[in-house]
């Protein structure tokens, strides 16, 4: 991963976007030597709405409609 100063970063900017985008390269730019912030391809976030995906990994209770005594009571039921 190469590293690029603030101001290399700046003046090489569509240079190392093209990079990113054409050879998957990411780079670190640093301040002062250190790491500040790092430029990688974008990658979309996959969505995992489909129906069951929890099959199997969640169980509900035999009594889960069942009001507590006291809260039925405390509510007329």
């Amino acid at each position: 991963m190469k590293m690029l100063n603030i101001s290399q970063a700046k003046a090489q900017l569509s240079s190392v976007i093209e990079q990113v985008l054409t050879k998957g390269e990411a780079f670190l730019i640093g301040k002062a030597g250190k790491p500040v912030a790092k430029i990688i391809r974008y990658e979309p976030a996959r969505k995992n709405n489909r129906l069951g995906l929890f099959a199997g990994k969640i169980k509900i209770a035999k009594n889960f409609d069942e009001w507590p005594n006291d809260i039925g009571e405390s509510l007329g039921l």
